[in-house]
């Protein structure tokens, strides 16, 4: 019997019927949470700053330089560098293979596009994040960094009482999407290969590894994170490549087809013209910020802890993460998937991209699988970061210690039991995170403009002082 199996024969047929009434509720809860308001919010909130901050994704070649440095520049725990990766750790994951091919399968083709775009215009809101996280971070006197919206919130717009929600709701989002859910991904996908690794042998090594890392804090989970983020985009981003190389023939009509369905919606919903487009637009933008995370102020927490002098330089830096994640990551996959021919096949999800995959046999499985295990697993060390300086606001630095040794459990056991209740409460935490953190970052978008006009006046003097000499 399953874990998860376990656990409900263990519960008398009143306590089922209970169980199943929480699970039907907070699944209907979770659809709400992710329903049209907050894709609109979130959404809307790319454009208005995209307008406001003067198209700041036009600075991405000099963030991109800026992103590979790892000479401390000021105060703080970790470099640029170590900053960005440890977020992309968080960020790139299932929703990179799994979540594409959902957004294809129920919106067809042309959610890909919707999906990009989202990344585009999420650049700017991933960088306001972290111009607010930088500017109104803590640091002790060890050199110990905390930041992130719940100290946007309470430093600079005084609103401690919405810092607590924002931080509770991270706690809660943490150990969901965060940890059981990649945990079990992980246990899923070696249980069903060729290896059949029982769950809790997979979950024990899962939790050691994990341990080893986190317990040493954001120091160590940085290093780690900067050697295996890179292997990982490479490997998988190579692996795409070859076989869009593959299909090269075939490439022109396959972008012509994402292109004309986003806009008719004729390959989505059965083809309906207006149904289809809404439901392109639905998929594509829903999946988009759900990979991504801009707006929803998990990635500002450990921008906060870079070692940077202007909150511009590390903001930069932090708005690449979205740019790899779906503007690259996303895109290549979704154009995979679509130029294969797998999103007309009846598989869903994992199934579709593993369809996708295939065309290079072995080797194409392999790609995918080793994808789907960093992927996963380095989401799992990124959110614990996110996780414990969540608990660390809450409950002070005392708290640090047990709430890893609680992460590492929570690993081990997330392997071994899928319980679709605990995993909808986390997306519903996931959701409404959001909230309090786009109230600050809209409150003080003039902050941020500040900032940033005031960083590339002083970029601008520094270059004509160098001409000049």
């Amino acid at each position: 019997m399953s874990g998860t199996g376990a656990v409900l024969a263990g519960l008398t047929d009143p306590m089922r019927d209970a169980w199943h009434v929480v699970e039907t509720s907070l699944s209907a809860a979770s659809d709400w949470v992710w329903g049209p308001w907050l894709l609109v919010l979130l959404f809307g909130t790319h454009l208005f700053l995209t307008i406001r901050l003067g198209l700041v994704q036009r600075h991405l070649p000099q963030a991109l330089r800026l992103s590979f440095m790892r000479k401390p520049e000021g105060e703080g725990e970790i470099s640029h560098f170590g900053a960005l990766m440890t977020a992309l750790a968080a960020t790139v994951g299932t929703g990179n293979i799994v979540g594409v091919a959902t957004a294809v399968a129920g919106g067809g083709p042309g959610a890909v596009l919707w999906m990009w775009l989202t990344g585009v215009f999420g650049i700017a809101t991933k960088y306001g994040e972290a111009v607010l996280a930088v500017k109104y971070r803590v640091i002790d006197e060890k050199g110990r960094v905390a930041g992130g919206p719940m100290y946007v919130l309470e430093r600079g717009l005084g609103l401690r009482p919405l810092g607590i929600v924002f931080a509770a709701l991270t706690a809660v989002a943490a150990f969901g999407i965060g940890n059981m859910v990649q945990a079990h991904s992980i246990a899923s996908l070696l249980e069903a290969g060729r290896l059949a690794i029982p769950p809790r042998h997979s979950g024990a090594v899962m939790a050691a590894l994990a341990g080893i890392v986190i317990l040493g804090g954001v120091r160590s989970i940085a290093r780690v994170c900067g050697l295996l983020v890179p292997f990982m985009a490479v490997f998988y981003i190579g692996g795409c490549l070859i076989l869009l190389g593959m299909g090269a023939s075939q490439l022109p009509e396959t972008i012509r087809l994402i292109l004309r369905s986003a806009v008719t919606g004729e390959a989505a919903a059965g083809g309906l013209v207006g149904v289809g487009i809404r439901e392109t637009i639905r998929y594509g933008v829903a999946r988009g910020l759900f990979s991504n995370e801009s707006g929803l102020g998990s990635a500002p927490i450990v921008a906060a802890a870079a070692q940077t002098k202007d909150p511009v330089r590390q903001a930069l830096v932090s708005s690449t993460g979205t740019f790899w994640d779906t503007v690259v990551v996303c895109l290549l996959t979704g154009l995979v998937i679509v130029n294969t021919g797998a999103w007309q096949t009846q598989h869903e999800g994992a199934a579709m991209t593993r369809h996708a995959f295939a065309s290079l046999g072995a080797v194409g499985l392999a790609i995918l699988t080793v994808g789907m295990l960093t992927f996963v697993f380095s989401t799992i060390l990124g959110w614990s970061y996110y996780g414990e300086k969540a608990v660390e606001y809450l409950l002070g630095p005392r708290a640090i210690l047990p709430y890893r040794v609680l992460w590492v459990a929570a690993v081990f056991l997330g392997a071994q039991w899928k319980l679709r209740a605990v995993w909808d409460f986390a997306d519903v935490a996931n959701g409404l995170m959001a909230v309090p953190n786009l109230i600050a970052l809209l409150a003080l978008s003039g902050v941020v403009a500040r900032e940033t006009r005031a960083y590339l006046g002083r970029n601008a003097q520094n270059r004509a002082s160098t001409l000049a000499g």
